[in-house]
């Protein structure tokens, strides 16, 4: 099970997300309280770099903020709404996390990965589980919208996606992550993929 944690703001949720070995760590650069600079999020990621990926987290940004971030922060990962990714020129050497929110067309063809969320990001609230099981049937489907420890069995039950991202479900409040939190999530989503698939 792939994982991500999103919205990352301090050094001791890094060290949290390497601790519980996730996949992925997300720097959010769109209006939010989890909101940094790219040069904010460059001194964060550096115990990170090469230990998982890095992930610039935006939606509708100019052409000028993602060339910022991708100078400044020189991400694995660009994570944006459909729109952008085609509307944008990002670096080919850069991997792409195009995000379909539910009630959207799907595009056609699905790209080979996608995050799956509802119409707001880092709401804490869940997607449409049905919809997105369809399309993680035909894709490889990251599964995000009020996900917690306490929910992401279900989720992960009733969607069966490639991984789940985090955000709100991990936090003492909003834009402070907890350390404990990230770590009984992982735990709860790496349970759960392993009795789905007995």
């Amino acid at each position: 099970m792939w994982v991500k944690i999103c919205g990352i703001t301090t050094r001791e949720a890094i060290d949290a997300a390497l601790a519980a070995r996730v996949d992925a760590i997300g720097f959010v650069f769109s209006p939010s309280p989890r909101r940094l600079s790219p040069a904010e999020a460059a001194r964060l990621a550096k115990p990170a770099r090469g230990r998982l990926r890095c992930v610039a987290v935006t939606r509708h940004p100019s052409q000028r903020l993602l060339d910022d971030i991708v100078a400044e922060l020189g991400p694995d990962v660009w994570q944006s709404d459909l729109e952008d990714v085609h509307a944008l020129h990002a670096p080919g050497s850069l991997a792409l996390l195009p995000v379909l929110r539910a009630g959207r067309a799907e595009p056609q063809p699905l790209p080979a990965r996608l995050l799956y969320e509802g119409p707001a990001s880092g709401a804490g609230v869940a997607c449409d589980w049905a919809a997105a099981r369809t399309v993680a049937r035909r894709t490889e489907l990251v599964l995000a919208g009020g996900l917690s420890a306490s929910t992401v069995a279900a989720a992960i039950e009733a969607v069966r996606p490639f991984g789940v991202d985090v955000s709100s479900g991990v936090e003492e409040r909003p834009g402070l992550k907890s350390p404990e939190k990230i770590l009984q999530f992982v735990e709860a989503a790496r349970h759960a993929a392993v009795q789905s698939e007995e």
